[in-house]
């Protein structure tokens, strides 16, 4: 039935439903293609992802790089949690300790010490915001967003320099995994419904009459059972430790009356807030500094601001700063064309086109415009591969999901994957051009919380 012969009341009633005579059609051009039935038999039977890899990606996605930390620590395993951010930022800043110490690569910072004051925060965070949105409609749209996830396991890098700027670090010894950091659903359950039940009770508070303050009284009462549920699924953090260690000689570090906050300023010396984050957000403007609404964990503390470049930048940054020795700290959205059991991200290591018949044809920026894409993980470079003209072939990753995939838990990125789904890297600042650090100092475009730039890495393994 040609459209041109029929008008506009005509068309939508053949073609706005899903007719009879539409469903014969499709199931006619299902089966007059042969190799429809033979791919129906093997996905139906089998995991799709390996009857759709291809084998030629397998082949070149070699762990061969031709630059490389000569220091990498041994794979961390984030298990049932989100904390990505936090492990990525911790193997970060203990390579700066394995080096100085000379210490074997399975030491390890404290996730759980970072992660305890991340959500308590986070609680206080949450109720804070809901005193300020108080008078907007319950159905308003942030604040629906904000009572989705309340404390997310998630986060950013600003707001891992803010924790470790006011609660320092610890090395895993001192404060280690319990069950519910390594498996947060329970924890998070109990604390997001409490929190929910606080929202209501600051916003009926707030209608009766009672004063802002005599609310924020209130809410410290309400902190004080978040801080009881913490410490009852996670120990209290230590206000004061010893550390002690066998380095790779076997002779004995050790260092006595240590605090959190001079771990970090004597033993880590890494120098954190000389760091900035540059993002790829092609819907956006480049060379602008960005931040994205109500984004954050701790009150007081810095907001999140990123500088928006080109991809091409990035990479010849990353590039730069892997040549120099150090890691790179960067987000991405690990899901899309990845391939767990190898530990490979490559657009070309799923043949849907084979498989399914049908291609993906949505640019970057679509992709952040249609609720496609987001930054859903955070990892470390630690090398990368150059051709002969210095141009990245791949790129080597530290991953925190053990080091049962990859090698050893180290993954790889081909160029074009990071082109298409990396979104952020951190550098200290004396690796970045002063043009681009100097907006940093410019007041920000502000997005709105629920922009995908505000999205937290937080995928459980």
């Amino acid at each position: 039935m040609a459209t041109m012969d029929l008008n506009e009341k005509q068309v939508k009633e053949h073609y706005s439903r899903l007719t009879p005579r539409a469903l014969d059609k499709f199931s006619e051009h299902f089966w007059h293609d042969k190799k429809n039935q033979l791919a129906m038999n093997a996905v139906m039977n089998n995991d799709p992802t390996k009857i759709m890899v291809n084998p030629k990606a397998a082949i070149d996605n070699r762990h061969v790089f031709n630059v490389k930390l000569e220091v990498e620590g041994a794979a961390t395993n984030q298990k049932q949690s989100g904390r990505c951010w936090i492990f990525a930022g911790t193997n970060v800043l203990r390579l700066a300790v394995i080096r100085k110490y000379k210490l074997n690569d399975d030491f390890e910072l404290s996730q759980n010490f970072l992660f305890f004051y991340d959500k308590l925060e986070k609680a206080n965070w949450f109720l804070e915001n809901m005193i300020d949105l108080a008078d907007e409609d319950i159905n308003d749209r942030v604040v629906q967003y904000l009572l989705t996830d309340p404390v997310g396991d998630g986060g950013q890098w600003q707001m891992f320099i803010n924790l470790v700027e006011k609660y320092g670090v610890v090395p895993k010894s001192a404060f280690p995994e319990t069950v519910a950091s390594s498996s947060t659903g329970k924890l998070n359950w109990l604390v997001t419904v409490k929190l929910r039940e606080f929202a209501a009770q600051i916003r009926k508070s707030l209608s009766d009459g009672l004063s802002i303050n005599t609310i924020r009284v209130i809410k410290e009462e309400m902190m004080q059972d978040i801080y009881r549920i913490m410490v009852i699924y996670l120990g209290e953090p230590p206000a004061k430790f010893d550390w002690e260690i066998m380095d790779k000689s076997g002779k004995c570090v050790s260092v006595h009356g240590l605090t959190p906050k001079k771990f970090m300023k004597d033993i880590v010396e890494y120098p954190i807030t000389e760091t900035m984050s540059l993002i790829n957000d092609p819907r956006n403007t480049y060379s602008r500094a960005y931040t994205v609404a109500r984004l954050g964990n701790i009150v007081g503390g810095d907001d999140i601001k990123y500088v928006n470049t080109t991809i091409a930048t990035m990479k010849k940054l990353a590039v730069d700063v892997l040549k120099s020795g150090n890691p790179v700290w960067f987000g991405c959205d690990v899901g899309q064309f990845s391939n767990r059991s190898v530990g490979s991200m490559d657009t070309k290591v799923f043949d849907y086109k084979l498989t399914f018949n049908v291609e993906f044809n949505l640019s970057k920026a679509q992709r952040l415009l249609y609720g496609e894409s987001a930054m859903t993980h955070a990892m470390v470079f630690t090398g990368v591969h150059l051709d002969k003209d210095g141009a990245p072939i791949r790129w080597r990753v530290e991953n925190s999901w053990s080091d049962t995939s990859g090698e050893k838990g180290f993954w790889i990125m081909t160029d074009e994957w990071f082109s298409e789904f990396v979104y952020q890297v951190v550098l200290e600042k004396r690796a970045v051009p002063k043009k681009l650090v100097d907006l940093l100092d410019e007041k920000p475009i502000v997005l709105p919380a629920y922009d995908p730039m505000g999205a937290l890495a937080s995928p459980k393994k």
